[in-house]
């Protein structure tokens, strides 16, 4: 058994109290849309998604063993059942509306800050969604290796080279949008 915040509430859900339950949504309905949109680039659809993840956790509660914490077993749910509606889809929804640089620089300008969320957001938008996933994790949502490779269902190591080549595919994609600007200028 882990030591995880969410285990009174998992005990009053078990229990009977659909309450709790609300509690739960309340506290990892960011984390479980913000998933759920790096993988379908489509804020209404992940909003069902997220949705339709949560409802598969309520029903499958009391298959939860308790081993591993329950956000990082809710985030899976979360992560299959978006994939699952990636899969589903036939139009791909691209948005550049999502902030991606957490902390911006002091010096900078409103700008110049602009551009570089701009530039990076379009660069995030090629990459594959596996790598779009485990940079937005790592990242934007600071989750562990080890959490990650949970909600991936992969290996921590595999996630440790993941994101490595994924930050090195970001990096080239930045530097063929920096080039392809730069000729217009």
């Amino acid at each position: 058994m882990t030591n995880d915040p969410d285990q009174l509430l998992l005990d009053r859900i078990l229990s009977g109290d659909q309450n709790a339950f609300a509690d739960i949504v309340e506290k990892h309905k960011r984390y479980a849309f913000t998933i759920a949109v790096k993988i379908l680039l489509n804020k209404p659809e992940a909003e069902e998604a997220a949705q339709d993840a949560f409802i598969k956790a309520y029903q499958h509660l009391g298959a939860f063993n308790r081993q591993s914490k329950f956000s990082t077993w809710l985030y899976r749910i979360v992560f299959n059942t978006a994939i699952t509606y990636k899969r589903k889809s036939k139009q791909v929804f691209q948005s550049i509306e999502h902030t991606v640089i957490a902390h911006p620089h002091e010096g900078e300008g409103t700008l110049e800050r602009t551009d570089k969320q701009k530039y990076v957001q379009q660069a995030m938008t090629k990459l594959n969604e596996a790598d779009r996933t485990a940079l937005s994790l790592f990242y934007l949502e600071e989750f562990s290796l080890e959490e990650i490779a949970e909600i991936t269902n992969m290996a921590a190591n595999t996630v440790k080279v993941r994101i490595h080549r994924a930050r090195q595919r970001l990096g080239d994609e930045l530097k063929t949008i920096l080039n392809e600007e730069a000729l217009t200028l």
